[in-house]
């Protein structure tokens, strides 16, 4: 018997293995993999959540980039906005901070970390209450305050209606939020790097830190940077929780309205299902696109 068959007769017989995996696998069909199937099956379907679906097609697809004037003019762009900022932006500022934090000693760099992580961790209604405070439209709220105490302006700003400054805020807030796992996980990829690499570099002619980073530190953490991009794209793309917290759904002249406030509001606000499923697909494939072009970056062999 040749060593192939040999192993291949032992994978399929590794009853085990097949048990640990069990419950992983019928949580992922239930919670992910059922949820995504349906959201396709409803797309192609006109859905009010009482009346049993009626098939469409792809009308739902074609209206979407055809009819939905809100989708192509506001959403569409406020997302693009906030996703470049906050999941590109955020991700690089995930691994300047990780960098920095890692040449501290143990304990600064221990206390650093978990003040940059804990906003991650921050419920909705935290977050809310806490910001809301900030950006309260009278001169009680603390910018109004001090930017009228240093003579910035002369009357309160009512930031959370104002379409000008509606998004920025957002944006503002998802970077406060972002570094989450991701930058723990890259953090962890730099501490862990081998010394040894970084002494045959100086060897080889690296003669500063940031050459390190850039030919040594990168390079050696691949698996690390592909998770966290992964995790920032996702994060960037799903969090609409913010603006509708902050400023209802839709947001005012929709200024800060994100796909996923697209897809709640026609989806629990209109009752219009089929319609919601079909936006979350599209915005299902805009990450997969995403995450493939972050594997391709951050991939090995």
């Amino acid at each position: 018997m040749s060593k192939s068959s040999k192993i291949g007769r032992r994978e399929r017989s590794n009853k085990s293995g097949y048990l640990f995996v069990l419950p992983y696998a019928v949580l992922f069909t239930i919670f992910i993999l059922t949820p995504v199937l349906l959201a396709v099956v409803l797309s192609f379907t006109n859905f009010n959540a009482i009346q049993f679906p009626r098939l469409v097609g792809f009308l739902n697809y074609i209206n979407l980039i055809t009819a939905d004037e809100t989708f192509m003019q506001f959403v569409l762009p406020n997302t693009v906005k906030y996703a470049l900022i906050v999941g590109v932006g955020g991700y690089v500022l995930a691994f300047l901070l990780a960098w920095a934090l890692a040449n501290l000693p143990k304990v600064p760099r221990t206390v650093f970390a978990l003040i940059l992580y804990s906003p991650s961790m921050t419920t909705g209604i935290a977050m809310t209450v806490l910001w809301k405070i900030i950006f309260t439209g009278d001169q009680t709220g603390y910018l109004n305050s001090w930017l009228m105490d240093i003579g910035v302006i002369n009357e309160p700003v009512i930031w959370l209606v104002n379409t000008n400054y509606l998004l920025p805020i957002v944006i503002l807030i998802g970077l406060w939020s972002s570094m989450g796992v991701g930058f723990l996980a890259i953090l962890a990829g730099i501490l862990n790097t081998d010394e040894s690499l970084y002494e045959a570099a100086a060897i080889d002619g690296v003669k500063n830190r940031f050459q390190e980073m850039l030919y040594v530190t990168i390079p050696s953490m691949k698996p690390q940077m592909l998770f966290a991009a992964v995790m920032q794209i996702v994060g960037a793309f799903q969090n609409g929780q913010i603006a509708s917290l902050l400023a209802g759904n839709p947001t005012p002249g929709y200024a800060a309205q994100l796909i996923v406030n697209h897809i709640e509001d026609y989806g629990f606000i209109r009752y219009e299902m089929g319609y919601a499923a079909a936006v979350s697909v599209v915005l299902l494939l805009i990450v997969q696109i995403f995450s493939t072009i972050s594997k391709r970056l951050f991939g090995e062999d």
